[in-house]
C-alpha cells in the first residue's frame, strides 16, 4: 500500500509541475513549495531546538492557536517552524506572533520529507486535527521525534475504522498522544488498540474565548450599523448568498445586512451587487460618509469578521446549505448572539450541541430562513436569550489548551 500511495503522490507532484499553473491556489502553492527548504536553511541552524507546528490551512491554525501560544510561553529557548499546506493558511498568516519562520509544507514524498526533517530536525511537532501525510508520519516515527495531533475529530465511517484502511489505520500509531475533541473519538481509538489518548475537547473554545480580551472596535462598522438591527452572515458560499439576497430584498429597510463572502471573488461579488435590491457598499470603495445611508455592506477583505460579529444582532454562519462545510459558528456564539445555519451540520459536534440547547437555528429553504429571521428580529428579549445559551455554550467549554499542556509538560 505504501508503494501504490507513493506512486500516487509521485504523479500527483508530475501533475502540479505541468498543469498546477492553470488553477490560482495550486500555482500559489507550488511557487511557495519550491522555496520551502532554502528558507529554511536560511532560518534554521542545526544547533537551534526546533518545534515544529503544521497547520493544513486557516481554519486548523486557528483551531491550534491557543495551544502554539501555550507552547511559546512555556518553550521560550526553541525555534517554532511552522508550515500550511494551502495558500489560504500561508497567505494570511505568514507573519504571525508564534513562529520564527513560516514556510508551505513540501510534498510528501520520501526524499522531500527527508531533506524537510534534516533541516528542520525538530523535537516536538504538533499536527492540528487532520492532514496526516504517511511519509512525514512514518519518518517522524523512525526518527523517534514527539509528535502528537490536537482537536482530532474521528468518525466510525473513516477508512481508519474500516478493514480496508488497516494501512491508514496503523499511522495513527506514529502519534505518540493524541488529543480528541470528543469521547466518542476516544472510544474509535480505544476500538483499534490505541490507548495514547486524552479527551481533551475543542481547542477552539479557547481561540474565541480570548476573543473578547481583543480590541474589537470597527468605527467604519458601528457607521455603518448607525443602531439599528444587524444581521452579520459570515464565511457565506453562493448557495447561502441565493437565500440571503431573496431576504434581504423582502426586508425592512431598518434592518442592517453586513455579508463576508468565505472566497473573495470579484465576479460572484459583483453578481451579489447587482441582484440585491437595497442600497449597497463594499468594504472595497466605501467612505465614512455614505455608510449610515447604506442597508448592505458587503466585507471583500479577508481577517475582519471575527471582529465584525462584536457589532451583529444575529449571526448567519455560511456552508451548511451546501456541501462544502459549515464554517465556525463558535467565533459569533462567544459574543451572545443568536446563530442560523443551513441544513448540512451532522459533522459538526459544536452545531448539533447548541441547536439540542436551543441558541442556533437550521433552516433548509428560503421559508425556514425568513421565518427564523422574522423571529429573531421582530423578539429582541428572545434572541438575547438564545444568544447567551450559545455564549453560555462557549464558556462551558474552554480549557481544552490547559489540558493539552499539561499532558505534554509532563511527557516532553
Amino acid at each position: 500500500m505504501r508503494l501504490f500511495y507513493n506512486i500516487i503522490i509521485t504523479l500527483a507532484a508530475v501533475f502540479v509541475q505541468l498543469f498546477g499553473g492553470l488553477n490560482k491556489k495550486i500555482r500559489q502553492g507550488q511557487k511557495g513549495r519550491n522555496k520551502s527548504l532554502s528558507i529554511l536553511k536560511q532560518m534554521v541552524h542545526p544547533s537551534d531546538k526546533v518545534i515544529w507546528l503544521h497547520c493544513p490551512s486557516l481554519g486548523e491554525y486557528e483551531q491550534g492557536l491557543p495551544v502554539f501560544q501555550a507552547l511559546k510561553n512555556h518553550y521560550k529557548d526553541y525555534k517554532f517552524v511552522m508550515t500550511f499546506f494551502s495558500p489560504s493558511g500561508y497567505e494570511i498568516r505568514k507573519k504571525n506572533p508564534i513562529a520564527d519562520v513560516v514556510v508551505y509544507l513540501p510534498l510528501d514524498q520520501k526524499r522531500a520529507v527527508k531533506s524537510f526533517l534534516d533541516v528542520v530536525h525538530p523535537e516536538l511537532v504538533v499536527f492540528v486535527k487532520y492532514d496526516l501525510w504517511p511519509n512525514y508520519l512514518l519518518e517522524l516515527n523512525h526518527r523517534n521525534i514527539h509528535t502528537v495531533l490536537v482537536s482530532a475529530l474521528f468518525r466510525p465511517s473513516q477508512p481508519y475504522f474500516k478493514v480496508y484502511g488497516r494501512w491508514l489505520k496503523n499511522l495513527l500509531f506514529t502519534f505518540d498522544h493524541i488529543f480528541t475533541q470528543d469521547i466518542t473519538s476516544k472510544e474509535l481509538l480505544n476500538s483499534i488498540g490505541f490507548s495514547a489518548v486524552t479527551v481533551s475537547g475543542d481547542t477552539r473554545f479557547d481561540r474565541v474565548g480570548n476573543q473578547l480580551k481583543a480590541d474589537n472596535t470597527l468605527d467604519f462598522i458601528a457607521a455603518f450599523k448607525n443602531n439599528q438591527t444587524c444581521i452579520v452572515a459570515g464565511s457565506t458560499w453562493p448557495e447561502d448568498e441565493t437565500l440571503l439576497i431573496d431576504y434581504i430584498n423582502s426586508c425592512s429597510d431598518a434592518t442592517k445586512f453586513i455579508i463576508a463572502p468565505h472566497n473573495i471573488n470579484l465576479n460572484e461579488i459583483q453578481s451579489m451587487v447587482k441582484k440585491l435590491q437595497k442600497p449597497t457598499v463594499c468594504y472595497s470603495n466605501y467612505t465614512n460618509e455614505t455608510l449610515a445611508d447604506k442597508s448592505v455592506f458587503i466585507i471583500d477583505t479577508i481577517g475582519l469578521l471575527t471582529k465584525i460579529y462584536s457589532y451583529a444582532d444575529i449571526a448567519y454562519i455560511g456552508g451548511g446549505m451546501g456541501t462544502t462545510g459549515l464554517h465556525n459558528t463558535l467565533e459569533a456564539a462567544t459574543f451572545g448572539l443568536p446563530i442560523v445555519i443551513g441544513k448540512n451540520y451532522e459533522k459538526f459536534p459544536e452545531a448539533k450541541a447548541m441547536l439540542s440547547k436551543g441558541g442556533l437555528f437550521s433552516i433548509c429553504d428560503f421559508e425556514t430562513l425568513e421565518s427564523t429571521l422574522n423571529m429573531l428580529i421582530n423578539a429582541p428579549k428572545k434572541r438575547s436569550e438564545f444568544g447567551q445559551k450559545n455564549k453560555a455554550f462557549v464558556e462551558e467549554n474552554k480549557g481544552a489548551s490547559e489540558l493539552v499542556m499539561t499532558v505534554l509538560k509532563h511527557n516532553f
